[in-house]
């Protein structure tokens, strides 16, 4: 482990190599930490790593699948024998499903037609993943003196808003995998959250706003820097900051 790995934050966040993960790590660079591109494909993590470090940051690219409990474990592996603690812990990587162009497109997602087999791959991703990864970092992010994680949700995890008839969430296309993968998500945060509350942890999900990625075909309203910034909000929150909490740009949104 280097000196300079000793003063710097090590943050972690997956699927970084494109989109709001990209987006990501390369603000979390900027404001000084080490920042590792968790991704599936090695030469794309290599590449935006490289990337980034052009810009001036401290980032490395890690191996890792979410879905694939060995590449879980190695990745944990490395980042012990590397750097020794982890300070924050993006869980960004996630699965539309459908591979839908915007979420009033997801009809292979309609509840009483929908594929099973859809359904369980998008939880493999979106919930189980973070499980696996966040349970597989835990350890090392108890070494870090003010942990924090962060986990990439969606408006569309909202109960609230999606019952509302007046909410223009309530007029999408109904969908059984993606927007129930994501309600998930905030349960298992508000459960993280109150399991390591004692312990210095803070454990909060955030919707970043629809924004122009590979997974809408770019069709979002915001850019990938605007939705970014709300993650790096919540990854930099200072010992007073909330836990078990839900937010986007504007403050707190109702489950």
């Amino acid at each position: 482990m280097s000196e300079d790995s000793t003063q710097r934050k090590i943050a972690l966040v997956t699927g970084a190599n494109k989109g709001i993960g990209r987006g990501v790590a390369e603000q979390l660079a900027a404001l000084g930490m080490t920042v590792l591109l968790g991704a599936r494909d090695a030469r794309r993590g290599e590449e935006a790593a490289a990337e980034v470090r052009a810009a001036g940051g401290d980032a490395h690219a890690l191996t890792l699948d979410v879905t694939d409990r060995a590449t879980v474990e190695a990745a944990a592996q490395r980042v012990a024998e590397r750097f020794g603690r982890l300070d924050v812990l993006v869980n960004n990587a996630g699965i539309t499903g459908s591979g839908r162009v915007s979420p009033d497109q997801a009809h292979d997602q309609i509840p009483s037609s929908v594929e099973p087999d859809m359904v369980r791959a998008v939880f493999d991703t979106n919930v189980l993943g973070v499980i696996a990864v966040t349970n597989a970092l835990l350890p090392l992010l108890r070494r870090s003196p003010a942990p924090r994680v962060v986990n990439v949700s969606s408006h569309a995890a909202s109960l609230t808003l999606t019952s509302d008839p007046a909410s223009p969430l309530a007029a999408l296309i109904p969908s059984a995998a993606y927007s129930p993968s994501k309600s998930a998500l905030n349960a298992l945060t508000v459960q993280y959250a109150n399991e390591l509350r004692g312990d210095g942890v803070l454990v909060n999900a955030v919707a970043p706003g629809f924004v122009a990625t590979d997974s809408n075909n770019h069709t979002g309203l915001l850019t990938v820097a605007e939705g970014a910034a709300v993650v790096v909000r919540l990854a930099t929150l200072g010992p007073d900051g909330p836990t078990a909490g839900f937010f986007d740009a504007e403050g707190p949104v109702p489950w």
